[in-house]
């Protein structure tokens, strides 16, 4: 079959998200790891490292919604991805001339989840006012599937690195990756249309909560919101514990660490590409339950995992399950949510779900580290992981989904930047 082309624009956007998405994958869990081997750190620490980045880069996002949507997104996407790159990179300067601290850390760590609210606000906006509405579930799967060949290739390389180099060398690698992201976005050139609706330069009360009310008022995505926000919080809230069981308390290296991330992602890719196919010939809505019911099914596994080549194994085969289940689900609800969500609001609505998600993780992390400090690592990682077979019961109420519809809404007037 041939391969459908979304336009030069499309492609390179596309390309952009990959050279983040290589970036992000060849420095998986790096703040998890530069916590565990460059600063000692105990679980408690681990978690509130995450949790507390994730919450202040949330609080600090949520006037970024209505300040992105007044605005053409690309020079938004260019300015965050510049804001990453130097942030992180500050942290191997640091380590280099021996004053790296938790404190310069916990700082990167929230200003880079800030950073990404916002871009990914502005990057959802543009993307639907660049791609037909039929196309956006090819869009989703395109970015869903690049995202986990990253994943195969970046981790084990990352691994190697860290083992060669020192800790911080992914992060290096990662905010290199935010600058040709931005200078891929400068290449796709003029012709963005201006923003539907300009709020003023003044963010109103009301602006702030204009997602939130889309989300919650929508009878399919207010269940959507609050599942996949449950299922993010319980898989990134065990990421940290799982470092620190792996790499601390069963002794593995940090190349096996990174492969056991790594090679399941073939799981992935085949799952987003499944996604579109499945979705055509089982109608979406059938496809989304049961990728959201078998999602749910694997965290629990993590707790059973042993030292050696037995303990690996079932680390590597618990996590092809779950990200098999997420390669489907994902591409299939990021484009239905674009697609229910009005263009004037695409932005409030993508910071909003993100800024949730966010608390949403960084709660369920310091809960779980918490939980670790007290009962240990593997009875939080099983408390996780029962009450994720849980989260399938929030997708009940979700309606048919109705394939998308040609005439669903105009495309914009081009104008020049």
């Amino acid at each position: 079959m041939q391969r459908r082309s979304l336009g030069r624009e499309f492609q390179w956007l596309w390309a952009a998200y990959a050279a983040s998405a290589y970036g992000s994958g060849f420095g998986l869990g790096a703040f998890s790891i530069i916590a565990v081997l460059a600063l000692h750190a105990g679980p408690t620490a681990i978690s509130a490292l995450s949790a507390a980045g994730l919450t202040v880069g949330a609080v600090l996002a949520v006037p970024l919604g209505p300040w992105v949507e007044a605005r053409r997104k690309r020079p938004v996407m260019i300015a965050m991805d510049l804001g990453r790159f130097a942030a992180m990179l500050s942290i191997p300067a640091a380590y280099v001339l021996g004053t790296l601290t938790y404190v310069q850390v916990l700082v990167v760590t929230v200003l880079v989840a800030a950073a990404k609210i916002a871009f990914n606000a502005a990057s959802g906006a543009y993307l639907k006012s660049l791609v037909p509405v039929q196309d956006l579930l090819v869009a989703t799967g395109r970015f869903e599937a690049t995202t986990w060949t990253s994943v195969i290739v970046g981790p084990p390389v990352g691994g190697a690195a860290i083992g060669i180099f020192g800790p911080v060398v992914t992060i290096a690698g990662d905010a290199i990756s935010y600058l040709l992201s931005a200078l891929g976005i400068s290449a796709i050139g003029p012709g963005e249309p201006l923003p539907p609706s300009t709020p003023g330069s003044r963010i109103r009360a009301t602006d702030l909560l204009d997602g939130w009310r889309h989300i919650l008022s929508h009878p399919s995505l207010r269940p959507l919101l609050f599942n996949t926000n449950l299922c993010n919080g319980f898989i990134m809230g065990t990421e940290p514990l799982i470092a620190l069981l792996m790499l601390r308390q069963l002794g593995f290296a940090p190349w096996q660490f990174s492969l056991a991330f790594a090679a399941p992602c073939v799981g992935g890719l085949i799952g987003a590409r499944s996604a579109a196919p499945l979705a055509e010939r089982f109608g979406r809505h059938r496809v989304m339950l049961a990728s959201g019911a078998l999602r749910s099914c694997w965290i629990l596994g993590w707790a059973f995992v042993q030292p050696g080549m037995p303990g690996l194994t079932l680390a590597i085969a618990v996590q092809f399950g779950l990200v098999t289940s997420c390669g489907i689900m994902n591409p299939i609800y990021a484009a239905y949510r674009l697609e229910q969500t009005p263009r004037e609001l695409a932005a409030r609505t993508l910071s909003s779900w993100s800024v949730t998600s966010n608390l949403s993780i960084a709660a369920l992390t310091m809960l779980l580290g918490l939980l670790a400090s007290v009962a240990g690592v593997r009875t939080a990682i099983a408390t996780a992981g029962t009450a994720m077979l849980l989260t399938p019961l929030l997708l009940i109420p979700m309606r048919a989904i109705p394939a998308p519809s040609l005439e669903s809404e105009p495309e914009p007037a081009p104008s020049r930047d």
